[in-house]
């Protein structure tokens, strides 16, 4: 399964401009509410260095894609839409937002940092809307949702204990639809100080303590703050950061990333999603418009920020917020390559703490049943399949058939 990252945030912050320069669709950006009204899927990309000039051998991808260097990681990129006050309890298109975002595995809540978004997410004057509200409105519509979940599923939770079923286990069967896990409600009632309190016990805090956090470690979010490129953008920025301390804040322009990669599909310049730089291929064929955005973006963007923060903020999603390591399953330990001779044909998202045996069953169900060990190819070590996987490694599964031969 692909890892799936939600965008999340009020009307009119730059979601849809940000879907559209991550993935390079064409879905519908106008300054009116709710322009989403269903959620857009598209396919966008964390990148990493490819392992395979330490090797010293050409790769041959299959399922990514190797760039100067780099390899591209596909993942599902999830265009939300807006949220208003009251969405938990389905007003404007909440329900279908909670629907979607339960389905995602991290949210990347995106905000106006000019300030030229109001309370209802109209467009105003920049400077005159207030980013640091509008972060804690969407965060407390998401909270609520949890909430509500929690207080309709009371009667449950307290048959299920006088069952002797655990809290955590009693959560975890109303909350899974949404991807809520008994570790992840084990960690917030480890956070939360509840773990040792009888939950008959629990007071209205207690409850609203605990599904704030709850929401924390099962749906993990960045903060990017976008059209950086506006004024007052600045200090808001410093504000949002100030004020959200515990979260990750990535300053973002992705009208200035979808203008850099429209003329890199274009050709009129190289560019390589994520880089502090790119280069003007022909400068004689741009207009005069054209070179002014190119330039206002390399010394107003690229000068300060050194990326339009769209890359970096996936690969903070994927590598930094769910741990996710890169993983290079092959066939032949020594070519490096599948059986049909492809050089480092794939690599895999594996979560933190994934097994050889983990990486099998994602290679392929049979491979997994027949499995014996790993190689490790960079030492020819033998690995016990309960091998705990590290980022950028290169494995040789060996299964029951595959030794036969």
């Amino acid at each position: 399964m692909p890892v799936k990252i939600g965008l999340i945030g009020k009307t009119n912050t730059g979601k849809t401009t940000f879907f559209n320069s991550a993935t390079l669709q064409s879905a519908e950006v106008s300054t009116y509410p709710f322009t989403t009204k269903a959620p857009n899927f598209g396919v966008a990309h964390v990148v990493t260095l490819c392992v395979h000039k330490e090797f010293g051998v050409k790769d041959n991808p299959k399922n990514s894609r190797c760039e100067d260097g780099w390899r591209f990681i596909p993942i599902e990129l999830v265009d939300l839409p807006g949220l208003i006050k009251g969405a938990w309890m389905g007003k404007g298109l909440g329900n279908l937002f909670l629907s979607v975002a339960a389905q995602s595995d991290a949210l990347i809540h995106i905000v106006d940092a000019s300030g030229s978004v109001d309370a209802e997410g109209r467009i105003a004057e920049p400077g005159t809307g207030d980013p640091v509200a509008d972060i804690g409105d969407i965060e407390e519509e998401l909270v609520m949702w949890y909430l509500k979940l929690i207080l309709t599923n009371q009667d449950r939770i307290e048959r299920d204990l006088k069952r002797d079923v655990d809290l955590a286990t009693s959560v975890e069967g109303f909350m899974q639809g949404i991807g809520v896990k008994k570790e992840h409600v084990l960690q917030a009632l480890e956070e939360t100080g509840l773990i040792r309190k009888d939950y008959l016990n629990w007071n209205e805090k207690d409850t609203k303590d605990f599904a704030w956090t709850l929401r924390d470690v099962s749906k993990p979010t960045i903060i990017v703050a976008n059209k950086m490129d506006l004024p007052h953008a600045e200090g808001n920025f410093g504000r949002i950061c100030e004020e959200y301390s515990d979260m990750i804040v990535i300053p973002s322009s992705a009208e200035a990333e979808l203008t850099l990669r429209r003329a890199e599909q274009k050709g009129y310049i190289k560019y390589i999603p994520g880089e502090e730089r790119f280069k003007t291929i022909e400068p004689s064929k741009l207009t005069d418009k054209q070179k002014w955005a190119l330039n206002f973006i390399r010394k107003v963007i690229l000068s300060q920020y050194f990326h339009t923060g769209v890359q970096f903020a996936l690969n903070v999603a994927v590598f930094k917020l769910l741990k996710m390591s890169t993983v290079y399953p092959v066939y032949d330990q020594k070519t490096l390559s599948d059986k049909d001779g492809n050089v480092l044909p794939d690599v895999h998202l594996m979560p933190y703490g994934s097994t050889i045996a983990d990486l099998a069953k994602e290679v392929h169900s049979a491979l997994a049943k027949g499995l014996l060990y790993g190689i490790d190819c960079r030492d020819g070590i033998r690995l016990p399949i309960t091998y705990k996987l590290r980022d950028r490694d290169v494995i040789s599964l060996v299964s029951a058939s595959t030794k036969k031969k």
